[in-house]
């Protein structure tokens, strides 16, 4: 590379980036949104004593018994109007007296309800006399590491390297096509290939402040930890931020309006939101869809941030995703090159 390339390049490198520290809408979507959203479900599923289940019963004998669970609150109440509390979600559960026992109406595919079943049931038996043939107690513990805040930090960086690269990227170029400023740059004594290679380095350099600014608020405000090695996080978050710069080079590489533009975008990047596990596991998703789930960039991604800082595994032990991240960035990439409308 001569020196006029090697100017090229940089030039190139730094407008990029002087660019995107001058859009107050860049600066509040990549720094300060992420932190915000991490407040707000910090706060939201916070450590707290358990929730105090809502039901009800038919007759007072069975709310006293219910009610004796520091788990329960019981209100009576005669078969329809509970009925109408549970299609309404005024109460989980209704225990309805009978000649034979009780009956529990309560609909199984609410967690809750399902909690609320047990509950209610060992309530009711202890009410009647059964005793637990092995005594036992319950000792609660609030690890840093096993906290939902814990498990969604990476799923909000990786949420984030995602939605900073391809939207950053993309829009930046399908403006300059409209603007006619790449019929412009292709005249000039520079090489395409450094023309996409500049969003890429740009992106490096916003990565160094985007990254240290969340992982630093969730260390200090959630104590979130560091298990692995810092300088392999470091490489991780380069490793997943170039592979969403060069899907969202390519997804912006034939796009003419910005209109089409987002909803390309919103296209790649919708089925990762859902399926790639940002706020709960993605192991969630049926077995057959399960390659697809694994092959996403945002799921290697976040699979890698997770095992580094919740679990301290290295380089070696996430070699899968490594190698998803790793074809993501060449693939699309190359595919850019040579798609990609200058005009």
């Amino acid at each position: 590379m001569n020196k006029i390339q090697r100017s090229s390049l940089y030039q190139l490198s730094i407008m990029r980036f002087r660019l995107t520290l001058r859009e107050p809408e860049a600066i509040f979507w990549v720094f300060i949104f992420p932190i915000l959203l991490a407040v707000g479900l910090g706060i939201a599923f916070r450590n707290r004593p358990a929730d105090v289940l809502q039901v009800g019963a038919t007759t007072s004998q069975l709310t006293r018994a219910l009610a004796a669970d520091e788990g329960l609150t019981a209100t009576t109440m005669d078969e329809q109007a509970g009925t109408r509390a549970l299609a309404t979600g005024s109460i989980l559960l209704l225990a309805i007296q009978q000649p034979d026992g009780v009956a529990y109406k309560d609909d199984d595919s609410n967690p809750d309800a399902r909690t609320a079943h047990l509950l209610a049931d060992r309530a009711i038996q202890t009410a009647a006399g059964r005793r637990d043939a092995i005594p036992s107690r319950n000792r609660l513990i609030h690890e840093p590491g096993a906290r939902y805040i814990d498990f969604v930090v990476p799923g909000l960086l990786g949420m984030n390297l995602m939605g900073s690269a391809i939207w950053g990227i993309g829009f930046s170029i399908v403006e300059a096509r409209q603007k006619k400023l790449l019929k412009r740059l292709v005249a000039s004594p520079m090489r395409r290939w450094q023309f996409l290679a500049s969003y890429l380095i740009s992106r490096l350099a916003m990565l160094i402040l985007e990254v240290a600014a969340f992982l630093g608020f969730a260390r200090l405000m959630f104590a979130v930890p560091f298990r692995g090695s810092l300088w392999q996080l470091a490489l991780l978050c380069v490793l997943a931020s170039l592979s969403f710069s060069a899907l969202g080079l390519l997804v912006s590489s034939r796009a003419r309006t910005m209109e089409a533009a987002s909803g390309l975008m919103n296209l790649v990047m919708l089925p990762m939101w859902i399926l790639s596990g940002v706020f709960f596991s993605a192991s969630r998703f049926p077995a057959a869809i399960q390659p697809i789930v694994r092959a996403l960039p945002l799921t290697a991604a976040i699979d890698a941030l997770r095992g580094n800082m919740l679990q301290g595994m290295n380089l070696g032990q996430m070699m899968a995703p490594i190698a998803i991240l790793l074809a993501w960035v060449a693939v699309p990439f190359a595919v850019s090159l040579r798609i990609f409308r200058w005009r």
